[in-house]
């Protein structure tokens, strides 16, 4: 990565260390619906496998907290183009693709830290995952390849949205995916209406995936599907949030 994208993730780090509300926004709140998820309702919902509910919960908490710390990169994009420091950065010769990068870069390791907290709190509540060194490393590369995926398409939804509160509705829809999907009840048990939506869904597959992984179970083609949803989401945010960049600084 270029000096000038190094320097902009410390600042975005930075960042992050300066602001502890959306900090905590990011590593807590996915802590706390966990432990609202596993103690008030995991006792009555019956997920139709013979692990405890926060094993099955555990992977679309993590997803979660892809949301929420990408809900904060849109809006650190939004307040930039708005105060007026990008221009600051362009006279510095600074391009577009760094700026851009550094806040992904912040956002990533973000969601390192809120993933750390959320696998710690898990294992102390009893979770217990099955995974070797190989079933580890293919699941963290796909969280990886996901949160990239997602820190992206945030970046982008900064660049369109026109003031900060707006770039925190635009990113609403992240937050909200894991919902109807298999994260926190098996789909079967969802309306037969949303079963379509909630079975082809990008983060359903990437839940599927991490599931199947963590817990050394079959995950047939789940990891595929994952990875070409996450594949696609980085040839297109990208190369969207540059046209949006170019457009917001001509």
């Amino acid at each position: 990565m270029p000096d000038a994208a190094l320097t902009l993730v410390a600042r975005g780090v930075r960042q992050n260390r300066r602001n502890p509300d959306a900090l905590l926004t990011a590593m807590v709140l996915p802590v706390m619906l966990m432990l609202i998820f596993v103690y008030f309702f995991g006792g009555a919902i019956d997920t139709g496998t013979p692990t405890s509910y926060v094993t099955y919960v555990v992977p679309g908490v993590l997803l979660l907290c892809a949301g929420f710390g990408a809900s904060t990169t849109a809006v650190r994009v939004s307040e930039d183009m708005r105060a007026g420091i990008v221009d600051r950065f362009r006279s510095l010769d600074v391009g577009p693709t760094a700026i851009l990068a550094g806040h992904v870069g912040a956002s990533v390791a973000r969601n390192v830290l809120s993933t750390a907290l959320v696998l710690g709190v898990a294992y102390l509540i009893g979770f217990r995952p099955q995974a070797g060194p190989a079933a580890w490393a293919a699941a963290l590369g796909l969280l990886f390849a996901f949160v990239l995926a997602v820190s992206w398409l945030s970046a982008a939804a900064g660049l369109l949205a026109r003031s900060p509160e707006a770039a925190g509705g635009f990113t609403f829809l992240m937050m909200f995916l894991p919902y109807p999907s298999s994260a926190f009840v098996p789909i079967d048990t969802m309306p037969g209406w949303l079963h379509g939506f909630a079975e082809h869904q990008p983060v359903t597959p990437v839940i599927e995936s991490l599931r199947g992984l963590l817990l050394d179970q079959p995950v047939g083609d789940a990891p595929w599907t994952a990875l070409a949803w996450c594949a696609g989401l980085l040839l297109l945010a990208p190369a969207l949030a540059a046209t949006l960049f170019r457009a917001r600084t001509r």
